[in-house]
């Protein structure tokens, strides 16, 4: 068997576990990670993992031997993320191993009588490809057929490639815009979504109930089929569909686009979709166009953060150019940086593109005829409530949904697919086309820089636009913060939080009286202090708190699901009636939202 993972070219900086005061249960821990570590020394693990876990065991520092084992590396309702290396509690080829053979067990009782295959798709990251290869070998080891990219694609298209093979799953090996420590494992059912109940809830215990010697390795012959360059463009012909103004596009395609990659799948997929809607004009960040898990350009390879446009708007500065756009590693989130009045560059936040996104579509449907009634957008809970007034007041319908496009596409499968006409997430996600069931960087950058087109056409840029819904919907200011509690007592203190703010629900925050309280846990709604609780028309619940205000402010609090943080999303509105009143509806809501922030965070 090969070893469990290829050496990173790192070194691994392994975070200490914050013990608890009490000594005895310091004790307990690290006994607890050492008899687990023990297991691991038995034969049913290779050569280069029995090395690896002894000297563990021999390091006279047990910080290590704790954060490898102490937990386990939990299949969840989004697959697996962790650290890569050896342990019950890293990314290596067996919990990737126990994971595939889970779902493959799943997908074979729910498929029984069907032809079964699954595609998987991987990023830039050190060992995806030897992950993805893995998966492959046990999915095909349990009769399942596997369409497997011959290199590294973005999520989107894994998605779509679902849905085009008729595959009755799927995995995309990434983490996203974590350390380049990180890898993980994403799950997909037959439509192209992440998992949701009751599969996503199933699969979990045909994972937990996966043993070491119950993983089939080997592959079987004939069963993994390698899709390349012809498929590549089945999938940008299909992104290429979605353009509304080709004519805008041939009037002014060669405005000048920067486009980075930031080390990731879309170095190639985005240009060529670009050129392929008939952009001219678009120049690559060089340094970071060359896929590398390392990410050496960057602190963090996440279109949220400013930092990782530097290179971009120097050669922007350097150009001249009129938009920036960047991908994150597995391409299915986008960044967006436009220059404001000033002509300085300012990155967009999700909440804005989004804005940006829907209100383009709606005008250029309504001209052209394609608004039949019936349409509807799709957010989530935690995105600007900007985008229902403008959904609203176009007469078409917006839902709210829990955070993850794997809701929105849930949303998508109860509903007419037909009449989605684009949805998205305040971190920066967007889908504009129903063809894939999870954000997809490469559509949003083709059709942005359509928006983009059909500005310059009109005479104005694109912060002019935004300017302009504001002024036609209402000025609204977002700002997420987090706070972290880690270690062992973190998730207790995170719980704690919660349970103070649900059941001790303040009666006014920054001055303005609370005037609706939604506990998606329990799925009330209810007016505090005045009257009873009405349910909230969700099928699941989740551990998320939102008060609305009477100033119509918004805040939102749930826990992470992937890191030991309590997220607070605040959401501030403003008047604004003229355009001139921009500046001036940002301080205003600025202020209420520091206000908001000193009232419900106290630390």
């Amino acid at each position: 068997m090969p070893r469990i993972f290829h050496f990173i070219k790192i070194r691994l900086s392994l975070p200490a576990i914050q013990y608890t005061i009490n000594m005895t249960d310091e004790t307990e821990i690290i006994e607890t990670a050492r008899a687990k570590a023990e297991g691991w020394l038995d034969p049913a693990y290779d050569a280069d993992t029995r090395a690896a876990v002894q000297q563990m065991l021999a390091d006279a520092d047990p910080a290590g031997l704790v954060d490898a084992f102490y937990n386990d590396l939990e299949f969840g309702t989004g697959g697996l993320r962790g650290i890569m290396g050896a342990g019950s509690n890293r990314m290596n080829i067996y919990t990737v191993g126990a994971a595939t053979q889970g779902f493959a067990n799943y997908i074979n009782q729910q498929f029984a009588s069907e032809g079964r295959s699954v595609c998987i798709g991987y990023d830039c990251r050190h060992n995806s490809r030897y992950f993805a290869e893995t998966a492959a070998d046990v999915f095909s080891a349990n009769g399942i057929d596997v369409y497997l990219f011959e290199a590294l694609r973005p999520t989107p298209e894994m998605s779509f490639a679902i849905r085009q093979l008729g595959c009755k799953g799927g995995v995309i090996i990434t983490a996203s815009h974590n350390p380049r420590e990180y890898n993980g494992y994403k799950a997909y059912w037959d439509d192209g979504s992440q998992l949701v109940p009751p599969h996503d809830k199933k699969v979990i215990i045909e994972v937990k109930k996966t043993k070491v010697t119950d993983i089939r390795f080997e592959r079987a012959p004939g069963r993994v089929h390698l899709l390349g360059a012809d498929f590549d463009q089945v999938y940008l012909e299909r992104v290429k569909q979605l353009s509304l103004s080709p004519d805008a596009i041939r009037a002014a395609g060669d405005l000048k686009i920067v486009f980075t990659p930031l080390h990731g799948t879309t170095f190639e997929l985005v240009p060529e979709s670009l050129r392929l809607w008939g952009f001219t004009g678009v120049h690559l960040v060089p340094e970071q166009s060359v896929p590398d898990g390392d990410f050496p350009t960057v602190a963090s390879a996440n279109p949220e953060e400013p930092a990782a446009f530097k290179m971009a708007i120097d050669l922007a500065r350097e150009i001249d150019a009129e938009l920036i756009m960047a991908c994150d590693p597995d391409g299915d989130r986008i960044g967006i940086s436009v220059k404001d009045d000033s002509g300085e560059w300012v990155l967009l936040n999700g909440n804005q593109a989004n804005l940006l996104f829907i209100e383009y579509i709606i005008t250029r449907r309504r001209e052209l005829g394609l608004l039949a009634g019936g349409e509807y957008i799709v957010k989530t809970i935690v995105t600007t409530e900007l985008l229902r007034d403008m959904a609203e007041k176009n007469g078409i319908t917006c839902h709210d949904v829990y955070t993850g496009f794997k809701w929105i596409a849930d949303m998508i499968r109860r509903r007419d697919p037909d009449k989605y006409i684009g949805g998205g997430e305040e971190s920066f996600g967007f889908m504009p086309g129903a063809f894939t069931r999870d954000k997809d960087g490469v559509s949003s950058a083709s059709l942005m820089a359509e928006i983009a087109a059909w500005c310059k056409t009109k005479g104005k840029s694109l912060y002019a636009f935004l300017k302009e819904i504001y002024f036609k919907y209402g000025f609204s200011r977002e700002r997420m913060i987090y706070v972290v509690r880690e270690g062992v007592t973190g998730a207790q203190e995170i719980r704690a939080m919660m349970e103070q703010l649900r059941n001790q629900t303040p009666r006014q925050i920054n001055g303005s009286d609370v005037v609706l309280k939604k506990d998606y846990l329990t799925r009330t709604v209810v007016k505090p202090f005045k009257g009873t609780p009405s349910p909230l028309y969700f099928d699941t619940p989740s551990d998320v708190l939102q008060f609305f205000l009477a100033d119509d402010s918004k805040i939102s609090v749930r826990p992470s699901g992937t890191e030991p943080k309590i997220k607070f999303y605040f959401e501030a509105r403003a008047p604004m009636k003229h355009l001139r009143d921009f500046e001036q509806a940002q301080q205003i809501a600025d202020q209420r939202i520091d206000g908001m922030i000193k009232d419900i965070i106290k630390e």
